[in-house]
């Protein structure tokens, strides 16, 4: 079992961040500056392609879990992204990507490649990773998990939650249903999903063919007019409210 490392600490606004290093992959952890019991629930975060463990859109969420519900919150480079090398295979595919946006290719058969690929290194980590998260006694083993991936983020957590049971409720979205839907078929807990429906990479049957792949009884879609890179902030407020419900909390945001 790899261990994990506390390498930097920092606060402010009653948040506490930690960097953190579980083998050698490194993440952060972000946490109340009031501190928690062991029952305190997790959220596993996955950034989006391209982005990294503490892009605004990883912090932003995770301050609104925190500050919101008291939450613990956890993201991890992805392969080849943030604080991570890139292997050969990294550097050719994301060619590959830029050669087909810069021709008005369809980006789709490149993403959904290579993403699966990332999907195959990361769900180990992941495992790796809540293994040691609940090794810490502000966290422990009998408090919820849950997880929360847009985009890429999707891409790796689909697969992870169909292995993971500690995982009870989880935010999805924006992402084609080839390698997915057969995993998420497998997937029987509370889900939130979010689509674009004017998504200029993925069709809106695409997106709702991966949205009706889920096994769950309890399975909300989140549909929103814009572009792929449009989907409203107010979604995120929505999923703070999602988790709350399901993992416990105060969920203090905006209605």
């Amino acid at each position: 079992m790899s261990s994990l490392k506390f390498t930097a600490e920092s606060s402010s606004n009653g948040m506490v961040e930690r960097d953190f290093t579980v083998g050698d992959v490194p993440g952060v952890l972000w946490s109340p500056a009031s501190g928690a019991t062991d029952r305190t629930p997790l959220v596993l975060m996955g950034h989006g392609g391209g982005n990294h463990k503490k892009h605004p859109a990883m912090s932003g969420r995770a301050r609104l879990l925190v500050a919101g519900c008291g939450f613990h919150v956890a993201v991890v480079d992805a392969p080849g992204h943030g604080d991570r090398p890139r292997t050969a295979h990294d550097e050719a595919e994301i060619a590959e990507l830029f050669r087909a946006r810069a021709a008005g290719e369809p980006e789709g058969p490149i993403v959904v490649r290579y993403n699966d690929h990332l999907a195959e290194r990361a769900v180990p980590e992941y495992l790796a990773l809540l293994d040691a998260l609940q090794e810490l006694p502000e966290i422990g083993t009998e408090g919820p998990v849950g997880y929360w991936g847009i985009n890429m983020g999707t891409a790796i957590g689909i697969p992870l939650v169909a292995v993971e049971p500690r995982i009870t409720a989880a935010v999805f979205g924006q992402h084609w249903p080839d390698v997915l839907a057969e995993k998420a078929k497998r997937i029987t807990i509370p889900i939130e999903f979010d689509l674009q429906w004017d998504d200029e990479h993925i069709s809106r049957e695409e997106g709702l063919a991966l949205f009706d792949a889920f096994a769950s009884k309890e399975k909300s879609l989140h549909v929103n007019s814009g572009k792929h890179k449009e989907l409203p902030r107010f979604e995120a407020d929505s999923a703070v409210r999602f988790f709350a419900r399901h993992l416990g909390g105060a969920a203090t945001t905006a209605a």
